[in-house]
């Protein structure tokens, strides 16, 4: 394989990686904001649109969405239905079932991308990444094991449902962006994805209280922002060039790095199983940013190469 793909795949690895470790002071903002998680995604979605717009007219270039073809717009916008789904379910669990919980539950998803890649990609099963995607999994059990991993029933059952849901959710868009993306400018294909989302939620902001305080706001600001706008497009231009489930393996940077902003911001300690386990998670990620790269990406460009033609 040519060194340029080689490094461009790292490259992407990279970012990947990176947008986990930012994606896990998520819950920091989160706790923040005393609303429905519907409201919080809708407001969510709403301010990375605004950048997202803000950047596509500075640059002349909103017209590209609406000159797609309607099937490729409906495919996207039923990627922000998709997305939605996601965030709600996600954000929901939490308000149910323990945060340890929902993170491993959560955390399935990239197991579910492994698995599906061979039957909605064109790639083929890799079982190189069966022990990366074992260290990395192991690790996350590790560090969320020894935390109150308990079930009382009732309305916990249902948190535990959402928590797979958001799993399942999670693996379909990551899977299917990375089809889409192939052919359509990644901002662009981020305010189409924006604009859907905040659609299909708008009747529940209408009904439901939404933030009141400036706290809230600024909240919902960073995390519409930054841990959005900024990591959606650091991820859709990593599934340019890197395959689906190396690319979700990466993410589990984020429960490490959650535990890392958990004891800097909200005074929780970092145990020796946390320590372990951020290393087996770490061990996983080093050794899929060292697999060859398999010789599926599309297009000829390098991904160093498209990243820098859509910014």
């Amino acid at each position: 394989m040519p060194f340029e793909s080689t490094t461009s795949e790292r490259a992407g690895l990279a970012r990947v990686a990176f947008a986990g470790l930012v994606w896990g002071s998520i819950a920091i903002f989160v706790r923040q904001i005393d609303t429905s998680p519907f409201v919080i995604v809708f407001w969510r979605v709403t301010f990375a649109g605004l950048v997202t717009t803000a950047y596509l007219f500075a640059r002349d270039r909103l017209g590209e969405l609406v000159a797609l073809p309607s099937r490729k717009r409906l495919a996207i916008g039923s990627m922000g239905v998709l997305l939605a789904l996601n965030w709600v379910l996600f954000m929901g669990a939490f308000q149910l079932v323990d945060v340890a919980v929902v993170v491993l539950l959560g955390y399935l998803g990239p197991v579910v991308v492994a698995l599906l890649t061979p039957l909605v990609g064109k790639e083929r099963f890799d079982r190189r990444i069966l022990l990366p995607l074992a260290f990395s999994l192991a690790g996350t059990i590790v560090i969320l094991g020894p935390r109150d991993l308990h079930l009382n029933g009732g309305t916990e059952g249902l948190g535990v449902a959402m928590a797979l849901a958001s799993s399942i959710t999670y693996a379909m868009l990551v899977l299917n962006a990375r089809r889409l993306v192939q052919d359509v400018s990644t901002p662009v294909y981020m305010l189409g994805e924006y604009i859907a989302a905040a659609i299909v939620l708008l009747p529940a902001v209408l009904f439901l209280p939404g933030p009141g305080t400036a706290i809230e706001w600024g909240a919902l600001g960073v995390l519409g922002t930054v841990h959005t706008a900024a990591t959606s497009l650091l991820i859709l231009s990593a599934l340019r060039a890197v395959r689906a489930d190396r690319v979700a393996i990466m993410t589990y940077a984020e429960p490490v790095s959650a535990v890392l902003f958990a004891a800097a911001f909200l005074g929780e300690s970092i145990t020796a199983s946390t320590a372990v386990g951020g290393l087996a998670v770490v061990i996983g990620g080093l050794m899929v940013a060292r697999l060859q790269p398999s010789g599926t990406a599309e297009g000829p460009q390098t991904l160093t190469d498209r990243y820098v033609d859509e910014i």
